[in-house]
């Protein structure tokens, strides 16, 4: 894309139209002056004429001030001239939202295709997303340079700049550049909760979601998601066992089928990846241990024996998302219950080790995490992970994407 073309002047196709009304008026006012210098005809004209003429004139010439305003830190106020047409995301939890708000095709890319579980669309009629879209344009590939954003020319970014500039080594005028030659940015990394540079507002899933509906006026989904979401946590909770009678978990990550280290997450950090097991009352195994959680500064691992001195109920191992509940247990589960020093721990000798869940959640997606995790962690009451049984209605879901509600 010619940058030049883009940037000229100060103006992008975003702001074109606020600059085009105005010049529309100059020209149309142009148009009423009499070359000829003759002014004649003007001294006749009578006074209702000149006030028909200039109602029809200002009827014509006006046009509907479609502008709008959205908050959200960091970016702070962003104001659109009319409700973008075209977008991306830089995770999953983001592109999880723009669909659940009727806006799947309208997604242009995403920041990487491995982490964004789609395969949860496949349950619900009538909804989906062109995965040879969003893999074609992952924003990683191009290790996240200005050309890409350039390329693809969207109308609005959902993802937070201050982690472009933390992750990907963006200075404040790469943000700037984009956001006058392209279109503005949008979005807070609500993932998790333990980033030193994050040192500004975080948003709880829910809360986020609402800031994504009010950009794309689409509040009445928004409200709809909501109450779905409100009706179906209550009603696990009703059902949860008594404090005392649930399982501490160790949420780790690894991604090799015989994992030896592993990098701890803390369930006390409130990141939207760890919502379904704060929903479902779970304790976190780490707590008073003093191990921290993955972050960009602490890379810390745990390995077996470090495991064995907490001894967990339940372990939950993420990085396994695109194993079914069978293929993991066959795979990651059998190498534990091989191995010298994780056969002791009481999780495995219990074969109560499973897929932790994905790392970028929306809302469509912690419905099934959430139905998913209560089977794991109370199968005498939600029934089996493995089995046929569904804890929300999938259709109700289906609706409200598809605007039927």
């Amino acid at each position: 894309m010619d940058r030049d073309s883009t940037e000229r002047n100060g103006l992008t196709r975003r702001n074109c139209l606020r600059y085009g009304a105005l010049a529309g008026t100059g020209l149309l006012a142009g148009c009423t002056s009499d070359s000829s210098g003759d002014s004649t005809a003007a001294e006749t004209t009578t006074a209702a004429e000149t006030e028909s003429e200039t109602d029809t004139a200002a009827t014509t010439t006006a046009e509907p001030d479609t502008s709008y305003s959205v908050s959200m830190a960091p970016v702070g106020e962003v104001t659109f001239d009319s409700v973008p047409e075209s977008w991306i995301a830089y995770d999953g939890g983001y592109a999880d939202m723009g669909v659940a708000l009727g806006l799947g095709d309208k997604m242009t890319g995403i920041g990487g295709a491995g982490r964004y579980y789609t395969y949860v669309y496949d349950e619900l009629p009538g909804v989906s997303v062109d995965r040879s879209v969003i893999e074609e344009n992952q924003l990683s590939d191009s290790d996240m340079s200005k050309e890409i954003f350039y390329e693809l020319d969207n109308d609005v970014h959902l993802m937070d700049p201050e982690m472009l500039i933390n992750w990907f080594g963006w200075k404040q005028k790469d943000v700037d550049e984009i956001t006058k030659g392209v279109a503005p940015f949008f979005g807070n990394l609500i993932f998790r909760r333990e980033d030193e540079w994050h040192d500004y507002r975080y948003y709880t899933l829910y809360e986020a979601f609402e800031k994504v509906a009010q950009l794309f006026q689409e509040e009445a989904r928004y409200e709809a998601f909501e109450s779905l979401h409100d009706e179906f946590i209550a009603d696990i909770q009703a059902k949860l066992p008594s404090a005392d009678e649930r399982p501490n978990v160790l949420l780790v990550y690894a991604g090799s089928d015989e994992p030896e280290k592993f990098s701890p997450y803390r369930l006390n950090d409130k990141g939207t990846s760890k919502k379904q097991w704060r929903d479902l009352g779970v304790s976190d195994a780490l707590s008073g241990t003093g191990i921290e959680g993955l972050s960009t500064t602490d890379r810390g691992k745990v390995d077996y024996e470090a495991m064995l001195e907490v001894d967990p109920d339940v372990i939950l191992l993420r990085a396994h998302e695109r194993k079914s509940a069978a293929e993991f247990r066959d795979t990651v589960l059998e190498f534990m219950k091989s191995h010298p020093v994780a056969s002791e721990l009481t999780a495995v000798k219990n074969e109560r080790v499973y897929r932790g869940g994905y790392l970028f959640q929306g809302p469509i997606q912690n419905l099934f995490l959430t139905e998913r995790g209560a089977q794991q962690l109370y199968p005498d009451v939600f029934g089996e992970v493995t089995s046929d049984e569904t804890l929300f209605d999938r259709q109700r879901v289906a609706d409200i994407v598809n605007g039927d509600f």
